[in-house]
């Protein structure tokens, strides 16, 4: 009898348990959707791997049932879904007053506690105006003979190898340039190798946060754990040994530790190193590996793009001076074709925000404290915003205007919206640019698929001809 009555009591209490999980309490009416299993909720689901360039079945199947604004749970905690533009530009209109940013727990264990993105209010805005120290737009024009010529010894390089395979590569040589100009790392003459700690943490990144040795989770938390350990190293030194002259970002932010009553701690600083090195090197890769796809694919483009570049070339008063400024901003189908390429090669899948208080919209309710996720590729994706979305068409970035031709304001989302507003975008187009102005000038390499990245962007290998 008894047992039979604990019995009751514990199916009671699961169903019980069941039911709230799977309907949340709210102040009006939730997006439709499904919670999943309690704790886990659907994110077995959400990290499943995607083998196609559409939006990936997680996002598309719910968009399909429930709407472009949906609910579900990821690693345990409630979380709305948009793929609405209307509601993604609410949200980052509102960021700071009703949103705020916000990350998995596993994302900040990844990217560290004090990481830039996990920051807010004044501190955030303090961080900021030290990168714009580094990104500012006298050193974005400092920057483009050093990107020019990096480009050109690496394409020298790898013109006297049998096969190169490019995602590897074009990371490798944007980590050693944005290394040197952080903290004078230099690959070729250091003992211990800080990029392959990067590696490390880049193919755990995107995978389940089970922490059990042998994981691809436990990997990445390994590699930073590495990484970090060689930039606190790095640090520690320069403090013993100051150089008179700044040479780097990290002098620019020993001084500022050094300063009486400052913000800036020792973690902040090391978080935010570590963030720049990889958010400098392995978006921009992916996205050059992508554009080197596409131009494979889509002659036509090529032959335009190699028009404009050669163009600027038979313009210049003398053919060897290198690139300046006015022809970086000049290249209107390049900007054009950069725009086309981030918006397909989709390498972020979700900007996470939170809400900070109840907030309507068309009809719904977003509790305080949920989780918000903008789904990027759902956007890029849009046939209601694009024409044949799938199709690389760089001209679809055109307006036609009584002046002439122009190109349409950036619709797409980078890596992240916050950093956006600064001039960090800029870095990243100037790199794009520049290696693409250079290969298109070393045109007789062939082109050879040759392997697939994680993300399902086809490795483009540069072999001799």
């Amino acid at each position: 009898m008894w047992v039979l009555l604990m019995g009751a009591i514990v199916v009671l209490s699961f169903t019980h348990c069941l039911y709230r999980w799977r309907n949340p309490k709210c102040n009006g009416k939730l997006p439709p959707g499904s919670m999943g299993f309690p704790l886990l909720g659907e994110t077995l689901q959400f990290f499943a791997p995607n083998t196609s360039s559409d939006v990936p079945p997680f996002i598309r199947n719910r968009v399909d049932r429930y709407g472009p604004i949906f609910r579900t749970s990821l690693v345990g905690r409630p979380l709305i879904v948009s793929t609405d533009p209307d509601f993604n530009h609410f949200i980052f209109q509102q960021e700071g007053y009703l949103f705020q940013s916000w990350y998995p727990s596993t994302f900040t264990e990844i990217f560290g506690r004090q990481n830039v993105g996990s920051l807010h209010g004044f501190m955030y805005k303090f961080l900021k105006n030290m990168v714009l120290h580094l990104v500012g737009p006298e050193n974005l024009r400092k920057m483009i003979s050093e990107v020019e010529a990096v480009a050109t010894t690496r394409l020298r390089q790898w013109s006297c190898l049998e096969s190169v395979e490019l995602k590897d590569e074009t990371a490798s040589m944007i980590f050693d340039l944005t290394a040197k100009k952080l903290i004078s790392y230099d690959s070729e003459n250091s003992g211990e190798n800080l990029r392959e700690n990067f590696v490390a943490f880049i193919q755990g990144l995107i995978s389940f946060p089970l922490n059990v040795f042998g994981t691809a989770y436990n990997k990445c938390l390994q590699g930073r754990k590495r990484a970090m350990r060689m930039l606190k190293n790095m640090l520690q030194e320069r403090r013993a040994n100051p150089r008179k002259e700044h040479m780097d970002f990290f002098d620019f932010v020993l001084e500022e530790l050094a300063k009486d009553g400052t913000l800036l701690t020792e973690e902040i600083a090391l978080d935010l190193m570590f963030v720049l090195l990889f958010s400098s090197f392995e978006t921009t890769s992916i996205a050059i590996t992508a554009a080197i796809k596409f131009l494979l694919n889509n002659p036509h483009v090529l032959e335009e793009l190699t028009c404009e570049h050669e163009g600027i070339l038979k313009a210049r008063e003398n053919p060897d001076c290198g690139l300046t400024w006015g022809e970086y901003k000049s290249m209107t189908f390049t900007f054009q074709f950069i725009n086309e390429t981030v918006r397909l090669a989709n390498i972020v899948p979700g900007i996470f925000r939170k809400a900070l208080r109840d907030i309507q919209f068309k009809g719904y309710t977003i509790p305080a404290g949920w989780s918000v996720m903008v789904c990027p590729p759902a956007v890029h994706l849009n046939p209601e915003k694009y024409v044949d979305p799938l199709a690389f068409n760089p001209w679809r970035w055109e307006v036609q205007s009584n002046q002439g031709r122009q190109y349409r304001p950036n619709a797409w989302f980078t890596v992240s919206r916050r950093l956006t507003r600064s001039n960090r975008g800029e870095v990243t187009k100037k790199k794009k640019k520049t290696l693409k102005k250079k290969m298109n000038r070393s045109s007789k390499q062939r082109i050879i698929v040759k392997k697939k990245c994680p993300n399902q962007i086809s490795c483009i290998i540069y072999s001799g001809s």
